[in-house]
């Protein structure tokens, strides 16, 4: 019952090497279906659920975060209301509270054991479980650009404009909620150059050092 998460520099395959770990390994992939199936255990319906992850943040100013909490979703929640009627109250979450959400949902699916979790901050929420292999996936700028322009059938300027901005969402993403450097390999049992190796050694490398993880850990 081991956990791995999955921090990706965008463009770098870390997308498809987390689904190739969840096939090779039987492992869940922790998506917005998996927060469903665990969202009752941490108090939650699924009309109160959020998936605030890097793909959805929006890099704003300190004075503006600090000042001035940002609604960032609306969920609906049915209520008993004074007559004993249900009543249904809409309500906004700032950035804080979602985040919170995600957090609960994490802990939840490490819980249940064998589990990928790519981003969401996953590398910080669960970094003192000695049960999770923290693993980064990079590539060199040039060829996660190339990557981009070839799946999105945009320019090669367009692509590298769009590469840059979500690394640096992601990075911001991960400093203003956990205060962490994204890219400090000392979050991490493994980096791992994609271009390098490819995506079946990718994963070959990451399920042989689980083992290892699970060796040490007796199980």
């Amino acid at each position: 019952m081991a956990v791995i998460t999955i921090s990706r520099q965008y463009g770098s395959g870390g997308d498809e090497i987390a689904q190739r770990l969840c096939e090779v390994l039987g492992y869940q992939y922790f998506d917005k279906k998996m927060m469903l199936q665990v969202a009752g255990q941490v108090g939650l319906s699924e009309h109160e659920l959020v998936d605030f992850s890097e793909e959805n943040y929006k890099v704003r100013g300190f004075f503006n975060r600090l000042f001035a909490p940002r609604a960032v979703a609306q969920v609906e929640t049915w209520t008993i209301g004074p007559t004993g009627q249900q009543e249904l109250t809409v309500s906004e979450l700032n950035e804080v509270a979602c985040i919170n959400m995600i957090q609960s949902t994490v802990r939840a699916a490490h819980k249940h054991g064998n589990v990928v979790v790519l981003g969401r901050g996953g590398q910080a929420i669960l970094r003192d479980m000695p049960d999770v292999l923290h693993v980064r996936i990079e590539a060199t700028l040039g060829a996660r650009v190339m990557r981009v322009q070839a799946q999105q059938g945009i320019s090669i300027s367009e692509a590298e404009a769009l590469t840059r901005n979500n690394d640096q969402t992601t990075a911001a993403y991960l400093k203003n909620f956990y205060g962490i450097d994204w890219a400090d390999p000392l979050n991490y049992h493994l980096v791992l150059n994609s271009g390098k190796w490819g995506v079946d050694a990718s994963v070959q490398i990451i399920v042989n050092a689980l083992s290892h993880l699970r060796l040490g850990l007796g199980i």
